[in-house]
């Protein structure tokens, strides 16, 4: 047997050690950042499915809500429904099923899949209808994103990218919520080549992760991963490790007066002990962030409630 063979039978071998399978979910629907992502895992070896809200749905969080349960139609989110005549660059028709897979052309391979609801939602379906149905278990990974714009900061709490992030890591299964620039959106084409960049990194993490976890699960329990991409990245952008930190770089508020809504104002100056923030990192890195799960405090934090309230609970 020659070198290019023993090679090749190598490379064989070691291919299904390799594989793993993916839920890939998100809160923008059909976009050019999942097809990216999701051709890019595919040729990697990795086996996806995809499953999306039929719209548009940043900022749900981890809402639990269904906007139809038979079939799509416009109701809840009725602008977005009625200007696409029904999902989001075409995934599904105006009275298609509220759930199913896609019947854009291009996407009918069985991969991809859509729910007429919240983010959260869509990840249900894909973790406990079509995940048991391929591969008769939980995946290896949830990958949720990349999001249309970063998620740093204060803001995390309100992405719906991140509670699909949360929720998979909440049943135990390694999750990873991703986020690139919003310069990503491509609803003509679904071919921006910053999507492509975002997803060959993104493989460059799952890869690493690998070869670090070996045969064990790719993320501890109890940990969730935030990762978020700068607006312009390259092959060879760095990484860096950041925390949620406390700079603020959207300051939301609500609007004054009418229209009545939401606003923002310009962040301030970072203070000397925020320059590890994922809301700074972000923005020269790609910045990767830790995430517990739910909102439980460390040991610490509870031991001081039981002394501070230790009179109370005694009642």
């Amino acid at each position: 047997m020659n070198r290019v063979t023993i090679g090749a039978a190598l490379a064989l071998c070691a291919s299904p050690a390799l594989a793993i399978n993916i839920v890939l979910a998100n809160d923008d629907g059909l976009t050019s950042n999942v097809k990216a992502l999701y051709e890019e895992l595919r040729a990697a070896g990795h086996s996806v499915i995809v499953a999306v809200p039929c719209t548009g749905q940043s900022g749900r969080s981890s809402a639990i809500v269904m906007y139809s349960t038979t079939t799509i139609v416009a109701d809840n989110d009725r602008t977005q429904v009625d200007a696409e005549g029904g999902c989001h660059n075409g995934a599904a028709p105006l009275g298609a099923p509220a759930v199913g897979p896609f019947t854009k052309a291009g996407f009918t391979g069985g991969d991809y899949h859509y729910v007429h609801g919240t983010p959260v939602m869509a990840l249900m379906y894909g973790l406990d209808v079509l995940a048991p149905a391929r591969w008769g278990k939980a995946p290896d990974l949830v990958l949720s994103g990349p999001n249309e714009g970063q998620n740093v900061g204060k803001l995390v709490i309100n992405s719906g990218t991140i509670g699909n992030a949360q929720f998979a890591a909440g049943r135990g299964i390694p999750a990873i919520a991703l986020s690139a620039g919003a310069n990503t959106a491509d609803n003509a084409g679904l071919a921006n080549p910053v999507s492509r960049t975002v997803a060959q990194l993104t493989g460059k993490l799952i890869a690493a992760l690998q070869a670090k976890a070996g045969s064990a699960p790719l993320l501890p329990a109890g940990i969730a991963l935030n990762v978020n991409f700068p607006d312009a990245p390259s092959a060879g952008t760095g990484w860096a490790f950041a925390r949620l930190g406390s700079y603020d770089t959207y300051r939301l508020k609500f609007n004054t007066g009418a229209p009545w809504g939401l606003s923002g104002a310009a962040p301030g100056a970072p203070t000397a002990d925020q320059a590890e923030d994922e809301a700074l990192v972000y923005k020269s890195k790609v910045a990767v962030t830790a995430m517990q799960v739910g909102y439980e405090q460390r040991p610490a934090a509870q031991q001081w409630l039981r002394l501070r309230l230790r009179d109370l609970f005694a009642q």
